[in-house]
């Protein structure tokens, strides 16, 4: 396969007036909604861990946009996942979303274990090491629609859930997965949760700790003989979290391990599929080890882009009324990459245009359509 490159036609990451710190960047990324006009998706709910002993199977929740048939096997399928305490609802899911469903594809939101909503579907907690979940949404959907194209893109912790499960795979991806987006991965995890901690990023720790202690007492009145309520005294920072709940129920030794064991940089050298990599310098949060640096080098098949600019997850570039770009420049770029490795070398993309917009689409459109 050849080493994927971004072609000229990629524009630079220059961010929205007022908005060049990368807090702003990333506190305007979170709350600003984005226009929504998805069509109402099909909940389809997958068992991703069988039932064993006393225990229910685990089950997510994926909310789906299909393409009209007969076509839409041939479509790009992309599955997108939110990072912690997010959910299929989060605004970079449904920005991304819509964009892909207005250029013909089919979109899958994937909820990650108990998130959205659905705590009662799983004895389990959810953790950073579960890609094994995103290979069985991606094969379920794949089997049952005879899908023919598919592509991944995930944000912070979802992109290192879609990092790992490709360099999990290594050579032996399916076919049918074409491309892996992450958007501020959290490939580091320890270093990203050791910087978390720091001073100027404790806001944002206590808002994944409270949300993260709340879901946590909420499994524990679901399941009262597997979680221990107790267990959450004394928990000040992600990483007591990490080591005195997400280690002890998920089979990790400790925060360490699970760090190390979760983390998708150990496996970045061992990527066969065209995958974007995209991070801010002014990421307030998450981090890349120099190791880390030199993995993604070293793998052609990674494209990395490293922005000055753009925070965590958020990337508001200045919209422009005139062309249709609403400015959230990540999603733009993730919807190109996904048309460059959609369709083989030999297959050109059909000529009939469509406006992002439209609840329906009934061909799929250039990208340079809809991006300018």
């Amino acid at each position: 396969m050849s080493a994927p490159s971004l072609p000229s036609g990629y524009p630079d990451f220059k961010p929205r007036r007022f908005l060049s710190n990368g807090h702003l960047q990333t506190i305007f990324g979170n709350f600003l909604r984005r226009q929504d006009l998805l069509p109402e998706p099909v909940a389809q709910l997958v068992e991703v861990s069988p039932a064993r002993n006393n225990q229910i199977a685990s089950q997510i929740l994926c909310h789906c946009h299909w393409q009209p048939l007969p076509e839409r096997p041939e479509r790009p399928t992309v599955i997108i996942l939110h990072g912690l305490e997010g959910s299929s609802r989060s605004q970079y899911v449904v920005g991304n979303a819509n964009k892909l469903w207005s250029a013909g594809c089919n979109v899958i939101r994937m909820n990650m274990r108990n998130c959205g909503g659905t705590e009662r579907l799983t004895p389990t907690l959810y953790h950073s090491g579960l890609s094994s979940d995103v290979e069985r949404v991606m094969r379920f959907f794949r089997d049952a629609h005879k899908l023919q194209s598919l592509s991944l893109i995930g944000y912070s912790m979802g992109g290192n859930l879609m990092l790992k499960l490709a360099g999990d795979l290594g050579a032996d991806a399916p076919p049918e997965l074409r491309s892996v987006i992450g958007v501020s991965p959290a490939v580091d995890l320890e270093a990203s949760a050791g910087c978390l901690h720091e001073w100027q990023n404790r806001l944002y720790e206590r808002r994944f700790l409270r949300a993260l202690l709340k879901r946590f007492r909420r499994k524990a009145m679901l399941f009262p003989h597997v979680f221990d309520p107790q267990r959450t005294a004394g928990i000040h920072s992600l990483r007591d979290f990490d080591d005195r709940i997400t280690a002890l129920y998920s089979g990790f030794k400790s925060a360490e391990d699970y760090y190390y064991r979760a983390a998708a940089a150990r496996v970045l050298h061992r990527i066969t599929v065209p995958t974007l990599i995209v991070h801010a310098c002014d990421d307030p949060f998450v981090r890349l080890v120099e190791t880390t640096r030199e993995a993604i080098a070293a793998n052609p098949n990674i494209t990395f882009i490293e922005t000055a600019h753009g925070g965590h997850c958020a990337f508001l570039a200045e919209p422009n009324p005139v062309t249709g770009n609403d400015g959230y420049w990540a999603e733009h770029t993730a919807l190109r990459f996904v048309f460059q490795y959609a369709f083989p070398k030999s297959q050109a993309f059909p000529s009939r245009s469509l406006s992002i917009g439209q609840h329906r689409s009934a061909a799929p459109v250039l990208p340079d359509q809809l991006i300018s």
